[in-house]
């Protein structure tokens, strides 16, 4: 019962997240940030640019890993399990919505869905600025923040942010040994780390066991759940990434037409929250309601599992002076993902004239200058969005 008011409190901040969040993973950390960091101040800032650095390493969502580590390290693994259900669900109910309604009404090109567009170039500038200005402010760490911006703009890979932020680490590492790096953040876990075993050995298991088992067995059930989940669990970059195997999995295997593949990509566009509840309507269309629940579970199963297995031992590690070091140029280069991504691809797929422009100074101003809430700012720059487009 003690715990009821913490979850309650995950809950509630995960879903009004899950309802505003709009433009991609990368925008999702910048709400995260505004939210957790600046307004609640549930984490301090290195402690939330160590998480964003560890789920950038794991496979899976990266944004909805964040809010599961957040949600575990305030109430435990019920609040992990709330955190994910408040940011997901609205997104995934909205897909099914639009799986059972409105698969005929193209929305894609919509003047309003522009300006959100505009709107998650000002969350992630506002993100850059206050992230910089903490964790890449002198010239060492800006160095390595506009290096690794350069690397991920022309080395647009899946594996480029892996690899840049490994060899950010090494540098760091290289750079600071011996200097004592600022010591970790409270990282507040609940679980003990033979939980984490427990998660990495069953998320491991399942990987091996999903696809003897639909060998085993003609369920279509086993078939869906085994599909998704390896897509959960071995892409690497998250939201776009994760498509090529989805149309893989769930084209070629006959489940959903092409053309209904491409326009529920397109309805995905239109809500907030993360792009792997594409699922959701994926899995309605195969299978119904029961579908789309056995498909939206298993491709985050992956993320919640290796969350829950990381996070005890990365707190131990993260205590290493050594490691401090590493994670002291990690997060600059954190900082220089963001970079990049305000450029390639928000910026350019967002300011497309001087009016979008305009309308992106104006919501930066709301952010940054008259601390507005963001979802206030979203939905001015929806009206915007669509004044424009008349």
């Amino acid at each position: 019962m003690a715990r009821l008011p913490a979850l309650w409190g995950v809950f509630a901040v995960s879903t009004r997240l899950g309802l505003t969040s709009f433009g991609g993973p990368i925008a999702h950390l910048a709400y995260f940030h505004d939210e957790y960091v600046r307004r609640r101040e549930w984490l301090d800032e290195r402690t939330y640019a160590d998480l964003v650095a560890l789920c950038q390493f794991l496979p899976g969502p990266a944004s909805s890993q964040v809010g599961i580590a957040v949600g575990l390290m305030r109430a435990g693994l019920l609040g992990g399990l709330v955190a994910w259900l408040g940011f997901t669900l609205p997104s995934a109910i909205a897909l099914v919505l639009f799986g059972y309604l409105l698969k005929g009404f193209p929305v894609a090109g919509a003047g309003w869905i522009h300006g959100l567009k505009v709107v998650a170039v000002a969350i992630v500038a506002q993100a850059v600025l206050g992230m910089g200005r903490k964790l890449a402010a002198d010239r060492q760490r800006a160095t390595i923040a506009v290096a690794t911006a350069a690397v991920t703009l022309l080395w647009p890979s899946a594996y480029s942010q892996v690899a840049v932020i490994a060899a950010a680490g090494l540098a760091g590492w290289w750079l600071y040994r011996g200097q004592g790096a600022p010591a970790p953040g409270d990282l507040r876990l609940r679980e003990p780390r033979r939980v984490g075993a427990a998660s990495l050995a069953l998320f491991f298991g399942l990987l091996l066991a999903l696809p003897l088992l639909r060998q085993a067995t003609p369920s279509e059930t086993v078939a869906l759940f085994d599909s998704f989940y390896r897509s959960g669990a071995l892409v690497f970059g998250g939201g776009h990434v994760v498509l090529p195997l989805l149309e893989r999995e769930v084209v070629t295997a006959g489940w959903v037409s092409e053309a209904d593949f491409l326009a529920g990509y397109g309805a995905t566009q239109a809500v907030p929250g993360p792009l792997f509840t594409f699922s959701a309507y994926l899995g309605l269309m195969q299978g119904g309601l029961p579908g789309a629940v056995i498909a939206l579970a298993a491709i985050f199963l992956p993320a919640f599992l290796l969350v829950v297995g990381a996070l005890p031992f990365w707190h131990a590690l993260r205590s290493s002076p050594s490691v401090q070091g590493a994670l002291t140029a990690i997060n600059a280069a954190v900082v220089g993902i963001l970079l990049g991504a305000l450029y390639q691809p928000l910026w350019t797929t967002a300011i497309l004239g001087p009016a979008d422009f305009a309308l992106a100074a104006l919501l930066f101003l709301l952010l940054q200058f008259w601390a507005l809430p963001p979802w206030i700012v979203v939905l001015v720059g929806a009206v915007g969005g669509a004044a424009l487009r008349l």
